[in-house]
């Protein structure tokens, strides 16, 4: 059997190599942070060392609170905000959705764009100091939200805007980055090559975030996770390689496209690490069934619900019936993903779309007049 092809980079992606060294070095001499001894002091200095180096890799300017991850650091954003009124996505992540069940819902349109029109109707509807919640890009699709256009919107309320961006590689740089338009971001460190069980909370004025007591300056109880900050700092040492990965991706899409397959959101602005694709006619279970005996590893929607096989909130948000959204799988590429690895692809989808069409129609036996 061939080597296993891994395309699921956006539910977890191998930790780096220095971030697995950094983690094993940190496990042997860690203590902890809050003691006032020598050892206790050694920790501290460790950690604070590892936030501003992870500040700096996203070039952000203001505050940030380690956390056990973006689930937990959304949870901190949409419950302990300063705000009047909860404004969330209706394509957001699911740790978004959970966090925030009262807030009203953002609709987008087929492009899985936020409906700015309707963003001012419901901002109106609120008054000031609303705290909204944008995905930077859809765990799912890819598709990028136009954060500027809506910070604006928010800011003018004197309001609060929150983005989700575990799926940002470390180095984009669009124009449109959630730093220069968020007043919290919540970033993860297994999805940048860390280890799990740690991520961040960004943000630009602790004014605006009610204290809970405990650590981390007041923002989050239990002892500090020194290991897995200096490996999730280390794992951002460089750069991801977003030209090549964009030329990946294009590289996918036409492969789809050819072998009778589409894509989803073709047009938006995507992440170009990860790619939503339709096989007509197969179901994605049996797509991820069939992917996983050749070898390959791919899922269909986020993760935490892929597992359960229940329909993509998402698609449904974008107007895509059941029926289609069924037979969607996501594809998403990490640091060592290569033109091999998408060729492979792009052979096997080729050749489980053609055993689809090409399969007999079963005899139903003489029917009824």
């Amino acid at each position: 059997m061939a080597d296993r092809l891994y395309l699921d980079h956006a539910a977890t992606t191998p930790m780096r190599p220095v971030a697995r060294q950094a983690l094993t070095d940190a496990l042997t001499r860690w203590a902890n942070p809050s003691s006032p001894h020598h050892e206790g002091r050694v920790a501290r200095a460790a950690l604070e060392d590892a936030r501003t180096r992870v500040r700096s890799a996203y070039g952000w300017k203001g505050e940030c609170i380690f956390t056990s991850g973006a689930t937990e650091a959304i949870q901190i954003a949409l419950a302990r905000g300063d705000s009047e009124g909860c404004l969330v996505s209706s394509v957001e992540h699911d740790a978004v959705l959970r966090a925030a069940t009262k807030a009203d819902r953002l609709a987008v349109g087929g492009d899985g764009l936020v409906d700015l029109a309707a963003l001012d109707v419901k901002l109106a509807e609120i008054g000031e100091e609303p705290l909204v919640a944008v995905q930077w890009g859809n765990n799912e699709t890819g598709v990028l939200q136009p954060l500027a256009a809506i910070a604006e919107r928010v800011h003018a309320r004197s309001g609060l805007l929150v983005v989700d961006a575990a799926q940002m590689p470390v180095g984009w740089d669009d124009g449109d980055l959630p730093v220069d338009h968020a007043d919290m971001i919540a970033v993860s460190g297994h999805k940048r090559g860390g280890p799990p069980g740690i991520g961040a909370l960004f943000v630009r004025d602790l004014a605006h975030l009610r204290p809970s007591g405990g650590q981390e300056r007041g923002y989050r109880g239990g002892t500090e996770n020194v290991p897995g900050a200096i490996a999730f700092a280390a794992a951002l040492c460089a750069p991801e390689d977003i030209e090549g990965m964009a030329e990946l991706r294009a590289m996918l899409d036409q492969g789809v496209e050819a072998a009778g397959g589409t894509v989803i959101a073709r047009a938006s602005p995507r992440n170009p690490a990860i790619g939503s694709y339709r096989m007509p006619g197969t179901s994605a279970a049996a797509q991820l069934i069939r992917f996983d005996m050749a070898g390959i590893a791919v899922s269909a929607g986020a993760a935490c619900s892929s597992g359960s096989m229940r329909p993509s909130h998402v698609l449904a948000q974008m107007g895509i019936d059941s029926a289609a959204a069924g037979e969607v799988v996501r594809v998403s590429f990490g640091l060592d993903t290569s033109e091999e690895d998408v060729e492979r692809f792009v052979e096997q989808w080729s050749a489980i779309a053609h055993a689809t069409r090409d399969a007999p129609t079963p005899d139903l036996g003489p029917t009824l007049a």
